[in-house]
């Protein structure tokens, strides 16, 4: 296991932390599916903006957690990678 991982097992001990830990995990979840969607097209995000007209700083703000996409954003994203976005309301847990 990753020294992060770790870290994080610890941290998510603290009944704080792990609240607002998981008021963040949607976002987290976005983020990670948008990553691995690139990444299973094989292309980069240079790739990415050349076909979606985002700026590639744009694809790495929102791959490094700081910044929020709108859906038109996903849609366009999505479209560039010859997929599209699925939005799911599930059960919590």
């Amino acid at each position: 296991m990753s020294d992060f991982r770790n870290y994080l097992n610890e941290q998510l001990k603290d009944e704080e932390f792990r609240t607002e830990y998981e008021k963040l995990e949607p976002e987290f979840s976005i983020i990670q599916a948008v990553i691995d969607a690139r990444k299973a097209s094989h292309i980069t995000q240079k790739e990415l903006s050349d076909r979606t007209g985002i700026a590639q700083s744009d694809i790495s703000k929102l791959e490094n957690g700081n910044s929020n996409p709108t859906l038109g954003m996903l849609k366009r994203l999505a479209d560039g990678m010859g997929m599209t976005v699925k939005l799911q309301f599930v059960p919590k847990q």
